[in-house]
């Protein structure tokens, strides 16, 4: 039975186009989401992990008003992997480095776990911004998480999915029920339509990834850096909002991790873990526009 997204109502409000855009020889399939208007700010938001652009759509019903582009990454969702390259930090930084310049020079760069970690380090390495905006920053190395033992399982895990023969090694790592275990152990509501709909997601998105060799690719990139490496230099005014309750991020970390950014403001969310994309899209979007000293959204 098909799950309605809590969210749709606004969402459908919000008008929205795909587009494509040729990025380093290849194609990247992306999604405009509100009016350009002259005096509207332009996101650009760059989704999570094994993640495409659907996941942040609950964020973006919350933010009327605001123009935001959100790409699918190379090798996931409906756009191809870049062809002839690894995909690592430095073609997912590359990547988003080319295709803002070329869809929405200047526009404030928004990033969700793994995404974080690309738009960190774009910013970093001078794509261009007055904002960035970092969502269940990753702030510290997953082994060393409250649930290290687990990202060790997951290290495990895709590294089989990458050595089996591809057949099965494709068919594990997009198992219905390892899809769902990941989600089961992410999501901490309590509100069963919510969590149906949570599920759903994954169930839906998380296995949209071109092959076996790219997703493992991403995985390394994300189990191998975090936000850390890049804050220090990061000199544009940047938010972090953080989940009192990340399996992935402690909530300790994120606090050092604001700390090392010339500018940074530290939003916390309570009762939440590392999908507030899904669970308090509300609160996420409020903090975002406070950053931006926008005029609050009617909420209902």
């Amino acid at each position: 039975m098909p799950v309605t997204s809590p969210y749709a109502a606004r969402l459908a409000e919000i008008p929205v186009e795909r587009r494509e855009v040729q990025v380093l020889g290849a194609t990247t399939a992306y999604w405009v989401y509100g009016e350009a208007a002259e005096d509207a700010p332009t996101i650009v938001a760059v989704h999570g992990f094994r993640g495409e652009h659907h996941g942040l759509e609950p964020i973006v019903a919350y933010l009327p008003g605001i123009r935001i582009i959100s790409p699918d990454l190379p090798g996931f969702g409906e756009t191809p992997p870049i062809p002839d390259r690894e995909h690592d930090l430095g073609l997912f930084t590359g990547w988003l480095c080319e295709f803002a310049r070329a869809v929405a020079p200047g526009a404030i760069i928004l990033g969700h776990s793994f995404g974080s970690i690309v738009s960190a380090a774009a910013v970093a390495g001078g794509l261009e911004t007055p904002r960035l905006i970092l969502i269940n920053p990753i702030g510290a190395p997953a082994l060393e998480g409250p649930k290290g033992v687990l990202t060790r399982i997951a290290v495990l895990y895709y590294a089989l999915g990458a050595r089996l023969p591809e057949r099965w090694g494709t068919a594990l790592l997009r198992h219905p029920l390892t899809v769902r275990a990941m989600s089961m152990a992410m999501a901490k509501t309590r509100d069963r339509a919510l969590r149906r709909f949570i599920h759903d997601q994954h169930d839906t998105y998380f296995s949209r990834f071109a092959d076996r060799e790219v997703l493992h690719d991403a995985f390394v990139t994300s189990a191998s850096h975090d936000v850390r490496a890049f804050a220090g230099v990061i000199d544009v005014p940047t938010l972090l909002i953080a989940a009192q309750r990340d399996d992935i991020t402690p909530i300790e970390a994120e606090r050092r991790l604001a700390m090392m950014f010339p500018q940074a403001e530290l939003v916390e969310i309570a009762e939440v873990g590392h999908l507030i994309h899904y669970e308090t899209p509300a609160e996420a979007a409020g903090a975002i526009r406070r950053f931006l000293r926008l005029p609050a959204a009617l909420v209902r």
